[in-house]
């Protein structure tokens, strides 16, 4: 569902599913891999476009509704509502806990501030995962436990997120 005054710019949605498959475009084709690597290690189904040629504050829009659109599942009746993960990617290893929160947060040792990844800068990570938080309504914490390639290190928390969410989203037993 896109936020009010945003249908023609903006249009996501988000939801479990057996075969996740995520048709995603920002504009950013970095960003655009991560969120898939996130809705495939989650086991989404999502679909995610903004307008050609919008800025970053659209983009930050696009992300907190596709947090808004998890919120949800998160939410469900009998959802755990908390996940926690870390995953690999070659020398990378990241860490990734959240918990469903009515005060949203988003806390990160990562910095990347001087890396630059196919135009993408650390910043922009930073204001995607803070704007998923908000949108989700969680308490997100990322930790970086070992890695030095920007790529990796992207990819490695992309991963962990995504499982955090799967775990977080799966049934209470």
């Amino acid at each position: 569902m896109s936020p009010p005054g945003q249908e023609e710019r903006l249009h996501v949605r988000a939801r479990q599913a057996p075969e996740p498959r995520a048709n995603v475009d920002t504009g950013l084709p970095v960003l655009d891999h991560l969120l898939g690597v996130l809705a495939r290690y989650a086991s989404l189904d999502v679909s995610l476009a903004i307008a050609p040629g919008e800025g970053r504050a659209e983009i930050a829009a696009a992300v907190h509704a596709l947090g808004t659109e998890l919120a949800r599942e998160l939410r469900a009746p009998g959802a755990r509502g908390y996940g926690s993960a870390a995953m690999p990617a070659a020398e990378a290893l990241a860490h990734v806990v959240l918990e469903t929160s009515e005060a949203p947060l988003f806390v990160s040792n990562v910095d990347l501030s001087e890396a630059r990844l196919g135009g993408l800068g650390s910043d922009v990570v930073a204001e995607t995962l803070r704007a998923f938080a908000d949108g989700a309504r969680i308490n997100l914490h990322v930790r970086l436990i070992a890695g030095d390639d920007a790529g990796n290190v992207l990819e490695a928390m992309f991963k962990a997120l995504g499982v955090a969410v799967a775990q977080a989203c799966s049934r209470k037993e």
